[in-house]
């Protein structure tokens, strides 16, 4: 491929789903576009295959597959209601198979640099990357499309003292098999935390979960049917929603704080919640102990707030990942505190040709979510060539104010919430925007 040719390309980096949203969508759209991805295949984090995926073998959806999926090919009826991170691959790969995807990626192709190429608002971007055999190569591009993912760079804290057992994130975690005999202290109960929790029951000598703060547990069935396809057609307000929802939710889970969890110093929906109920259970039947959070380390004793001690063989840190796009400087990004502030979560507010997908968390958001994201790019790009006029309206909200997204919501001030927003008002307003750029 020539670099003549690339000028007139997007540049898309990242195979997973929001990849693979953007390629779909520049596809229909009409716009050549070149992808790159590190590994060798697509389904980004759900190819357990993949060196830098995060997903373990016991890895489910927490989400309905109904939910989740894409709505130009939803899953088969055969698929199971949360499905495993086989189905999942499977499906990603069914998707770039069915719409021709492949064809459009560089794969075993690592992006090294992205860098704009002269001044102004749509500067042409090189892209710098290593193909599988470690040559290096570089090609200036008409634009950028980034979305390799928001769940690889893994988010390990400092602890006080050193801790002489085995220490791990979850990012390192695939087989309960690790916790074979041993006494497993987890820090965090978040959705990774509370899952490997209930699988090492199985096979440890002991589990313990440490938590710094309270948490609202929510069961994956209601009536039978999976959770997230319950309700949702009446519209309330956010506190009269939360204390609604908040009273069935302790109908069905009981009250987290009678098995030693702290009572929540926030409402339901400021955080996300944890869609997990058997952790519950394993805790009610004294499989798992609940401990408070962590003052030291000295050796393999781990020393709580609360002044009582223990014990491990192992110690596994469930606590998140990082933002992490290294390939591009944090300033072209509007870096700012724990994340990029981006319009719509989406587009950087000094270019007019570069966009993140993907970078958005959401309870109940799907894969959809992310593909309408992608929508909303590839129309945007198209305007610029095709209708002007829409494209320079569009492009003048990037430095504006920005919307309110939290649907009312008072969200937790975490890293992980950073790019938080309420599902129903995201859509709706992303789908309006790129429902003006339509006619593009």
């Amino acid at each position: 491929m020539s670099e003549q040719d690339t000028r007139q390309q997007v540049a898309l980096i990242g195979a997973g789903p929001s990849g693979l949203a953007a390629a779909r969508n520049l596809q229909k759209a009409g716009l050549p576009f070149q992808g790159f991805e590190a590994y060798s295949d697509v389904g980004g984090l759900w190819n357990i295959a993949n060196p830098r995926s995060t997903v373990y073998e016991s890895a489910h959806l927490i989400s309905s597959k109904r939910m989740t999926e894409f709505s130009e090919f939803p899953m088969d009826d055969s698929v199971a209601d949360y499905p495993s991170h086989k189905e999942l691959q499977r499906y990603f790969a069914a998707f770039a198979d069915k719409f021709g995807l492949r064809q459009h990626y560089r794969f075993s192709t690592r992006v090294q640099r992205v860098e704009p190429v002269g001044n102004g608002p749509a500067p042409l971007w090189r892209v710098s990357w290593l193909d599988a055999a470690g040559g290096e190569h570089s090609a200036e591009f008409k634009a950028v499309v980034i979305a390799n993912g928001t769940l690889a760079e893994p988010n390990m804290p400092r602890f006080e003292g050193n801790f002489t057992g085995e220490l791990h994130h979850t990012s390192a975690y695939k087989s309960a098999e690790m916790f074979k005999d041993k006494r497993v202290l987890i820090i965090g109960a978040g959705n990774s935390g509370c899952d490997i929790a209930v699988d090492a029951v199985h096979y440890a000598k002991s589990v313990d979960i440490s938590v710094r703060r309270g948490y609202y547990f929510v069961p994956k069935y209601v009536f039978g049917k999976p959770a997230d396809t319950i309700g949702g057609k009446i519209t309330l307000p956010p506190w009269l929603k939360q204390r609604i929802d908040s009273r069935i939710l302790q109908w069905f889970t009981g009250d987290p704080v009678r098995f030693g969890f702290p009572k929540p110093e926030y409402r339901m929906y400021e955080s996300h919640p944890v869609v997990n109920s058997l952790i519950l259970h394993h805790i009610g039947h004294g499989d798992v102990k609940v401990r408070p959070d962590i003052a030291r380390f000295e050796g393999q004793t781990v020393h709580f707030k609360d002044g009582s001690s223990r014990d491990y063989d192992l110690v596994l840190a469930a606590t998140g990942y990082q933002l992490h796009y290294p390939f591009i400087s944090r300033e072209l990004l509007n870096w700012q505190g724990m994340a990029p502030q981006l319009y719509l979560n989406i587009f950087a507010p000094r270019f007019t040709n570069l966009a993140v997908i993907g970078m958005v968390e959401a309870s109940g958001l799907g894969w959809q979510g992310r593909y309408e994201q992608a929508e909303l790019v590839a129309r945007f790009l198209k305007a610029q060539a095709s209708e002007p006029a829409k494209a320079a309206g569009f492009a003048a909200k990037l430095t504006g104010p920005a919307p309110d997204l939290s649907g009312g919501y008072r969200y937790l001030k975490l890293e992980r919430m950073a790019y938080y927003v309420n599902k129903d008002v995201y859509r709706r307003t992303v789908r309006a925007e790129a429902a003006a750029l339509a006619g593009a």
